[in-house]
């Protein structure tokens, strides 16, 4: 989709979607909307999800008890789901609130019957729930999904009530959703962070960089297994990590900007 088609844009729910097997034998789906797919085919969905922001995250923040997720956005629930896998597998002795802005509410309906990895089978009350009712509650994990405009329904959160430990920035990408990678959204989820919050994201652009570090965050390249490299950004520098240096960065690229709503208003 071309930047000026989205001046005035307003998310909808769209449906035109197709299933597309991935590396690992997980299956995604193809958006004929945005031309592209939820997961990477080649990295594998379920694999994309733990090793690029699952793991990385939770490796980051060893020992908490409690956690409070931003899962941007929800999808196919991957995200979200490979962390409960993950706190199951490993007997986490960890609770979860994890809060994930979606605006395509019939994508959502439709999950109880997707054909989700059987490393999701104990799960499936979960996905059922979140299925019917965009939410699910147990003595362990709170999830809620947050049907619209995630411009509309992030900021409207109180930094005084919640404070996010993690951020898995996985939508769209910026070519193709670039209001969910500009210098202002990254306001809102700053706003929003704990003081040793980990954002994970798939995108090292030059665009996304730029509207993080403008937002105060450090920014480190991540290396996984089997995967392209992935970035992670905290208010705070992360010494086990490859740090980037974003002042040497703008030095050498004096025009790489940050993506801004006034481009696509």
């Amino acid at each position: 989709m071309r930047s000026e088609e989205w001046k005035g844009y307003q998310p909808q729910v769209r449906q035109e979607k197709e299933l597309v097997p991935t590396g690992d034998g997980s299956v995604t789906l193809y958006s004929k909307e945005f031309n592209e797919s939820y997961h990477s085919p080649k990295d594998g969905a379920l694999n994309e999800s733990l090793q690029k922001h699952v793991l990385p995250a939770f490796n980051l923040h060893q020992g908490k008890t409690a956690l409070t997720i931003l899962d941007i956005c929800y999808g196919l629930g991957y995200n979200t789901l490979a962390t409960l896998y993950h706190v199951k597998k490993h007997n986490l002795p960890i609770t979860l609130h994890i809060i994930s802005p979606e605006f395509d509410e019939a994508l959502v309906r439709s999950l109880k019957d997707f054909d989700y990895p059987s490393e999701f089978d104990d799960l499936k009350p979960v996905i059922q729930a979140i299925s019917e009712k965009f939410s699910y509650e147990d003595e362990q994990f709170k999830i809620e999904v947050l049907i619209g405009d995630a411009r509309k329904t992030i900021p409207s959160l109180s930094a005084d009530e919640v404070k996010f430990d993690i951020i898995y920035q996985d939508a769209f990408s910026p070519k193709v959703n670039p209001l969910l990678w500009t210098r202002e959204w990254f306001a809102d989820i700053r706003a929003l962070c704990s003081d040793d919050a980990v954002l994970t994201t798939y995108s090292t652009a030059a665009a996304t960089r730029m509207g993080l570090d403008e937002n105060g965050f450090e920014l480190h390249y991540f290396d996984a297994p089997d995967t392209r490299r992935s970035l992670i950004a905290s208010p705070r520098k992360i010494d086990s990590l490859e740090w980037i240096d974003m002042a040497l960065k703008r030095q050498r690229n004096p025009d790489a900007k940050s993506l801004k709503d006034e481009d696509f208003q």
